[in-house]
């Protein structure tokens, strides 16, 4: 049975800390809200519940998750109902001396026309009070049907579609940011799609999300080393920044949230220290940002800990590296958007 969001709230409280290097400016690139899904009620006044646990978050990014779409009108443009959803809480978030909402990260389906595509657009802009960055249609796509987390789409080989490449151009010639999930094993496809928009500033979620469950289960020694030849090869596409968290979901096998109580930060640490030191290896710092990937990671650790867990991993960087991770990467990318200072450093 689903939990309540008071339920999960008390399951996550099992593990309280100290909050670390409080007063660092933290900026979220990666959050949901919803009234309906298969997780618990996640609304502004919940958002705030988590930003406001003791880590000094200023500014948060919305991502899409098909939440709130239009019951009627045309069918292409009923996800900006999401847009409006959103931008009604981004208002609510405004002198409220909390987190404020600073970026709406929308969808539209980029197989379409061209002539569709920039009508969607054109409408998440006067929805969004400001605040549209760009677009997510994401990759993911099991092929085994076994994983039993869900795709973001039908088609197997998304990335490798010419209408979908050229959707992608069309974003980056317009200004705007293209994000997207997907697993471990499409990497390779996604590798494709960046080198076949460079002048699209594309963002991955979620490491590329090492999978863990299903075929991939007791296989994790074996999934790191293909996705770590994987990120650094994408490493090489300057056009790419990566969100390192959403490691925590159930999809990666970790397995916190099937236990009596979540992970705590020294856990989640051990764990997937060397996946956050990799990437930022290969990508540096200022194409790098920490994300929450809240209420999604939710389900194995609370939003308190899961910071904590992060000023752990980075505590060795300069003050310079920790800003750009916490913060100043995400400012420029997702909140300011401005991709012609886009850094160049790379893994060689």
């Amino acid at each position: 049975m689903a939990w309540s969001s008071e339920q999960q709230q008390a399951w996550l409280d099992q593990i309280i800390e100290d909050i670390l290097d409080p007063d660092r400016p933290i900026v979220d690139p990666h959050h949901h809200m919803w009234r309906e899904s298969g997780l618990p009620t996640y609304l502004l006044e919940d958002l705030w519940g988590d930003t406001g646990a003791g880590h000094n978050i200023i500014k948060t990014v919305f991502m899409e998750c098909g939440a709130e779409y239009r019951n009627d009108g045309p069918e292409h443009l009923r996800v900006v109902g999401e847009t409006e959803f959103v931008a009604d809480a981004a208002i609510a978030s405004r002198d409220s001396g909390k987190a404020v909402i600073s970026g709406i990260v929308a969808h539209t389906d980029l197989m379409a026309d061209s002539g569709v595509i920039d009508e969607v657009l054109a409408a998440h802009v006067e929805a969004s009070d400001g605040l549209f960055r760009g677009i997510r249609h994401g990759g993911a796509h099991d092929p085994y049907k076994a994983l039993r987390w869900g795709d973001a789409t039908d088609i197997p080989d998304l990335y490798l579609q010419p209408a979908f490449q050229d959707g992608v151009r069309q974003l980056g010639i317009r200004g705007y940011t293209y994000d997207t999930w997907h697993y471990h094993f499409q990497n390779q496809d996604y590798l494709s799609l960046a080198q076949a928009a460079p002048d699209t500033v594309m963002v991955l979620d979620h490491f590329g999300s090492p999978v863990g469950i299903g075929p991939y289960e007791g296989r994790m020694p074996e999934v790191f080393l293909t996705w770590k030849e994987d990120i650094a090869a994408i490493a090489h596409c300057e056009n790419v920044v990566v969100k390192i968290g959403g490691l925590a979901m159930p999809v990666n096998g970790f397995d916190w949230h099937r236990r009596d109580t979540p992970a705590s930060s020294d856990e989640l640490v051990e764990a997937q220290r060397a996946y956050y030191l990799h990437t930022i290896d290969c990508f540096g710092p200022d194409r790098c940002m920490f994300e929450s990937n809240f209420p999604v990671d939710k389900m194995s650790v609370s939003y308190a800990v899961y910071w904590n867990a992060m000023k752990k991993i980075s505590a060795e960087f300069s003050e310079s590296d920790k800003d750009l991770l916490f913060r100043g990467t995400a400012s420029r990318v997702s909140v300011s958007y401005t991709h012609l200072t886009l850094p160049t450093k790379r893994i060689v």
